[in-house]
């Protein structure tokens, strides 16, 4: 049985300093410290000794805390050496990364990318598509769909065709449509399950039927490159939708007069806004804002990479269109239009935390436990509890990551130069 110990465990209610946390198998078995007397069941986080913003003095770089059990193999003892321990990061809308795209549909890019973005934190990823064909969607959902039985994809994001010409973005013009029930339905039976959730305006014809369709299938309907006025999001909210796509970004702005789908997502308790918390695509005080209104239990830190995160400045294909980065930045060639990002989850956390000023509990919610609740997964991810799935990430005092765990097994950075097995039991 794994043990974790000295480990400044990072739940939504604080940080404890001198944690431990034990494995078997697939999941979590235990955990406590200084101020988690005892194992802490599914249900709880931490009793009531823990608050915001509170680091817990413990035993860091001493003994066993209290209740640390011994483990019964020594080399499967490992010192964290007080770094972070928290649940693996969930990202729910993620184009690609490391060279490879998501939205080519092909199941041997699909795993180059989640591989890229699990070193960086990320165990659990839905994969995005953008704009294209119906009959390549398809093909599309259907390949991918096999990943996510495989259990490598947490699901599809299907982000186009059926957006506004206004506010398309990084998509091509010419392949958008209207979301008719029809073409959603194809969709949705050649993923054979696999779609989990779909952009939309609900604002175009048929909008509003389709947010109903998604809804009572059980697929996320997201708001999102939407022109939608504050009456149009509200309807589609009030019909079933309830994420809104990279909140700020491709919609209609804020306005004193016409608050639109801005404002009513932010105000609306059911509904979970992601953001894109790369400095370039909101402002770290408007990202303060978002956190300031929704809160963190709203608000979800997504990438949005493509296929350029984590490689060199250069053309990329992102979809049929071609993207140019320089200096990280994603830009439709040519133009100074965004075209997703080059981020990764340990980035946009390190982010919340060091330039938006939100303390490092709630930036993990954000970046694990909300995106879970979202995709209907928060039962058995995205909080560091017994009974739940062993993903984890271990990141230094300056958040980087330094270990990941994924289903029990370390996956990345787990060597003599990452830790040494503690032999003093």
């Amino acid at each position: 049985m794994p043990l974790l110990r000295n480990a400044r465990l990072v739940l939504p209610t604080g940080v404890v300093d001198g944690g431990w946390l034990t494995t078997e198998g697939t999941g979590i078995t235990g955990i406590g410290g200084p101020a988690v007397p005892g194992q802490v069941g599914p249900g709880q986080v931490v009793p009531g000794q823990v608050v915001p913003g509170q680091v817990v003095p413990g035993q860091a770089g001493s003994g066993p805390a209290a209740g640390e059990p011994a483990p019964a193999d020594p080399a499967e003892c490992f010192d964290l050496g007080g770094h972070y321990l928290v649940p693996g990061f969930v990202d729910m809308h993620v184009h690609g990364g490391g060279g490879a795209a998501f939205s080519s549909g092909q199941a041997g890019q699909a795993r180059v990318a989640a591989a890229f973005h699990l070193s960086h934190g990320t165990t659990t990823i839905m994969a995005s598509t953008v704009t294209g064909e119906l009959a390549d969607l398809e093909r599309y959902v259907a390949e991918l769909g096999e990943l996510v039985e495989d259990g490598l994809l947490a699901g599809v994001h299907l982000e186009g065709p059926f957006i506004s010409a206004a506010r398309c973005g990084a998509h091509d013009p010419n392949l958008l449509r209207a979301p008719d029930p029809a073409a959603i339905k194809r969709l949705l039976k050649a993923g054979r399950g696999a779609v989990r959730m779909l952009t939309l305006a609900p604002e175009l014809e048929h909008g509003i039927a389709a947010t109903g369709l998604l809804a009572d299938n059980g697929v996320i309907a997201a708001i999102g490159h939407t022109d939608a006025t504050y009456a149009q999001a509200n309807l589609a909210i009030a019909r079933g939708a309830r994420v809104a796509t990279h909140i700020f970004n491709a919609m209609r702005p804020l306005h004193h007069r016409e608050p639109g789908p801005v404002t009513a997502a932010l105000e609306q308790e059911d509904v979970i806004v992601e953001l894109v918390n790369d400095g370039i695509h909101v402002h770290p005080a408007v990202a303060g804002l978002v956190f300031a209104t929704a809160g963190a239990h709203r608000t979800a830190l997504i990438t949005d990479a493509m296929s350029a995160a984590g490689s060199v400045d250069g053309l990329y294909p992102l979809g049929p269109l071609t993207v140019q980065v320089s200096d990280g930045v994603a830009r439709v060639a040519g133009t100074d239009i965004i075209a997703g990002s080059t981020l990764t989850m340990d980035s946009a956390l390190r982010n919340a935390v060091h330039s938006v000023g939100i303390p490092i509990e709630e930036a993990v919610v954000s970046a694990s436990l909300t995106p879970a609740r979202a995709l209907g997964l928060a039962d058995r991810i995205g909080t560091l509890e017994t009974g739940k799935q062993a993903d984890l990430c271990v990141l230094d005092e300056d958040l980087r990551v330094v270990a990941v765990m994924r289903r029990g097994r370390w996956v990345h950075g787990m060597g003599a130069t990452a830790f040494s097995p503690l032999l003093a039991y």
